[in-house]
């Protein structure tokens, strides 16, 4: 739904909650302004979520207020990235890449992007030990998720020969850049195809002055590991919480506004992901493995 222009998603059963479709690539101006106007809306939502800016970590607004870690790489300059802030392995990997043929540079967003970001979605159903939500999504999907936000983005593309192994999708925003998606071919992954892809995106950054370089939330599980090895901090930013509706307030204030899987043990999460990793395995009669 859009209200004064910004597209908004609403999820939840008991609660239902509002929140900027790409919050993370989008932000507000004004967002006590704008929690007026969605109140006046009257839109089918208790709540309106919405965090602020990635360099913004101070909180600026009066609303009931919890925390999102994310994953953010604060960026000086190309060679301080390189020298001081990743580790001798990480740089080893880098530099694998070149001696493996690939080239990564910048790419155009057209129809042989789209094909070889279609070869790379569809290479398995699976990917770190779940199912893959872009897998056998055709053309023009694919063409048409990509086509969000072009005045402000960069494609870069990891190729061996005229083959698009791995790309980036960088966004860039109000002083960050984001990782909107990153991903490489699992049959290429000897080439170090995403180490590459990280090292120019920083490149880039730091040539255009982007302090911060945002590459989703932070966590100890998946793709945590492979952030801290090439510098990424955890960043603490608001996430603010605005009831639109009496039910709203009173689950602010009984804290029901969240999902079931934010309160159970992360024990029981590694749990339950063993699990469905091995179930998936014997489903698609393949290993699981933990590609990018």
């Amino acid at each position: 739904m859009l209200v004064e222009n910004i597209e908004l998603v609403v999820t939840g059963r008991l609660v239902k909650t509002a929140k900027l479709r790409a919050e993370y690539y989008d932000s507000l101006e004004d967002p006590p302004s704008f929690a007026v106007k969605l109140r006046d809306a009257r839109i089918r939502a208790d709540l309106f979520t919405f965090v602020q800016r990635v360099r913004e970590r101070e909180p600026k607004y009066p609303f009931q207020r919890e925390w999102d870690s994310i994953a953010v790489l604060p960026i000086a300059t190309y060679d301080r990235w390189w020298k001081t802030q990743i580790s001798d392995k990480t740089r080893n990997m880098i530099r694998k890449a070149t001696k493996k043929g690939l080239e990564v540079r910048t790419a155009k967003f057209h129809d042989d992007l789209v094909q070889g970001i279609l070869e790379i979605y569809n290479e398995s159903p699976i990917r770190q030990g779940k199912r893959f939500a872009h897998y056998g999504k055709d053309f023009e999907t694919v063409k048409k998720d990509h086509a969000t936000y072009l005045a402000r983005s960069q494609f870069i593309g990891a190729f061996l020969r005229d083959e698009l192994v791995g790309f980036i999708k960088l966004v860039h925003g109000d002083g960050a850049a984001n990782l909107m998606q990153i991903i490489s071919k699992m049959a290429h992954r000897d080439k170090a195809p995403t180490n590459a892809l990280i090292a120019k995106a920083v490149e880039i950054c730091a040539e255009s002055e982007v302090q911060y370089l945002h590459y989703g939330m932070w966590s100890r599980r998946g793709l945590g590991a492979f952030k801290v090895h090439h510098g990424f901090q955890r960043f603490e930013v608001p996430r603010y919480f605005v009831p639109l509706t009496r039910i709203g307030d009173l689950m602010l204030r009984c804290h029901l506004h969240h999902r079931w899987s934010e309160l159970v043990p992360e024990s029981w999460i590694d749990a339950g992901t063993t699990i469905r990793g091995k179930w998936y395995a014997i489903k698609y009669g393949q290993e699981t493995g933990r590609g990018r």
